[in-house]
């Protein structure tokens, strides 16, 4: 098999810059390990920022997101039994939008199929190869047996444990790591949405997030101890957590149903640099992972393959190199902007047993920024997202 662009990995990132390439007429192929049903049933992030949205939008996967998308202008923030609001919408003129990310990996794999793109699911990349040359390779399983796919440039969009960062020789690149000392219990439960936006809760016992996935399911998280098992959780108590650390913020009455994909998801930062080595791209959770508090994860691995897609569109139409050179100096302004404000969203909003003077320095903080304008809008101007670069002339 031969192509222009070999694609590792059909989650967002992958998916997304092979439509992109096929709106300019340039050729791709996703190699993707797991089954279609897998892609597009797998539970993962749900908020989109502003600039992700529009791209959706003028890129033709948008139809159904703006009929089933949750719109919110703000989001709550409680702490010491009251609750104040961040009006996102008056202090930036964006919004933010709740549509899951297996929703947008639907969209995209039926309009790649329906552009007679091609995807294969269950093909397990084994080797990734030729890239530091001007032959890039990847070997790959499928169906029984081993194939190969030629390419003049491959894009790593296979997450933080795929195959892609980990063919690239330890010293051409350096890796950021932090791990924080404690992990999320999620869940989703089937009943409507608590709150008509995101409540986030800083409390004695621990951090809880209120979000949603739909007008009848909600999704909800709990701080636990990052050792923690899941199994350890039965409904009673799960609820009886978040009765006490949400429910005690102004009368705020919690809507129940039947808990389903309980898990527990620790919190890491990583960011590979750089995100390029010679004609292997890195796009999304293969260059950086972030923890969730930011909601950063998914609208990073759009941002990335929209500077990615405008780069290749560049060599192929115009024979201009200068993108590939600038590719990843270019992602990593956002992702380290993104990486310090989902730190800075975790640090604050989740209490440590072994510091009563960061809890209460974490109060005042909360404090200030829900008080002042100054401090509102930069959480606001963060949580919405950075502009999107145009990604085609």
């Amino acid at each position: 098999m031969r192509t222009q662009v070999g694609i590792i990995g059909a989650g967002p990132a992958g998916l997304l810059l092979s439509h992109l390439l096929h709106l300019e007429g340039i050729e791709s192929v996703i190699l993707e390990s797991r089954s279609r049903d897998y892609c597009e049933q797998r539970i993962r992030a749900g908020l989109l920022e502003q600039g992700s949205v529009d791209l959706l939008n003028a890129t033709g996967l948008g139809e159904r997101m703006r009929r089933e998308s949750l719109v919110h202008d703000g989001i709550e923030i409680c702490f010491r039994g009251q609750h104040r609001r961040i009006d996102i919408h008056e202090l930036t003129g964006r919004q933010v939008s709740i549509y899951g990310q297996q929703e947008i990996v639907k969209d995209i794999i039926a309009r790649r199929l329906a552009d007679g793109g091609k995807i294969l699911f269950e093909a397990q990349a084994r080797e990734v190869g030729g890239f530091e040359g001007d032959k890039p390779f990847i070997r790959f399983e499928h169906n029984g047996s081993e194939q190969t796919l030629d390419c003049d440039y491959i894009a790593g969009c296979d997450g933080f444990h795929g195959i892609s960062r980990e063919a690239i020789p330890a010293n051409l690149f350096k890796g950021y790591d932090r791990q924080y000392p404690f992990a999320w219990l999620g869940m989703l439960a089937a009943a409507p949405p608590t709150s008509p936006e995101l409540i986030y809760c800083h409390h004695p016992e621990g951090f809880a997030l209120f979000t949603m996935r739909s007008p009848t399911v909600s999704r909800l998280y709990l701080q636990v101890a990052v050792d923690e098992d899941a199994k350890n959780w039965s409904d009673d108590r799960i609820w009886s957590a978040l009765q006490r650390r949400l429910g005690d913020h102004d009368g705020l009455k919690i809507s129940m149903g039947k808990l389903s994909q309980i898990a527990v998801t620790p919190m890491r930062s990583f960011v590979t640099e750089p995100m390029r080595v010679g004609r292997m791209f890195l796009a999304g959770d293969s260059a950086h992972i972030v923890p969730p508090t930011g909601a950063k994860g998914m609208n990073l691995a759009i941002a990335d393959v929209s500077v990615l897609a405008r780069a290749f569109i560049a060599y192929y139409k115009k024979n201009r190199t200068d993108l590939f050179d600038s590719y990843s100096d270019t992602c990593m302004k956002r992702v380290w902007r993104a990486q310090h404000f989902s730190w800075w969203m975790t640090s604050m909003m989740h209490p440590t047993s072994s510091s009563d003077f960061d809890n209460e320095r974490q109060i005042a903080e909360l404090d200030a920024v829900t008080s002042s304008r100054a401090g509102s809008t930069f959480l606001a101007e963060n949580y919405s997202g950075l502009p999107l670069a145009p990604w085609r002339d």
